[in-house]
């Protein structure tokens, strides 16, 4: 069984409105012959979604899957002061939930589909 990193969101956070993306890596800290492999970036999905997919496919092989917001900030000040924001302490600390907790079964390709059109128009603000 593979490993799922994600944000423990407090209860109403904007972020989980935000598109997320998931990152696939193997799973070990030091690389050999077989795990020589570059992470596998996908997404934009919603964080439902997100979250779902990766953990099907790290349930059963022996992957990491990290699933993070992406922050469609449109220029280097929006940047900057959301790296600012990062650098600064947090001010709650939530502990760790487990992957099984996190929604059910992955979406439908459709399902899926549906989701990157919400995203879309929401990034658009249509």
């Amino acid at each position: 069984m593979g490993t799922l990193v994600t944000l423990h969101l407090p209860p109403d956070s904007p972020l989980a409105d935000e598109p997320w993306v998931i990152t696939i890596a193997a799973q070990g800290s030091v690389p050999d012959d077989e795990d020589d492999w570059e992470p596998v970036v996908c997404g934009p999905y919603e964080r439902d979604h997100a979250l779902a997919l990766a953990r099907a496919v790290v349930s059963d092989d022996d992957l990491m899957a990290v699933v993070e917001p992406m922050l469609p900030l449109d220029s280097p000040a929006a940047i900057r002061a959301a790296i600012e924001e990062a650098r600064a302490p947090a001010g709650e600390d939530f502990p760790p939930r487990p992957a099984g907790q996190h929604p059910g079964p992955p979406p439908e390709p459709a399902e899926v589909r549906a989701g990157w059109r919400r995203i879309a128009a929401g990034i658009l603000g249509m």
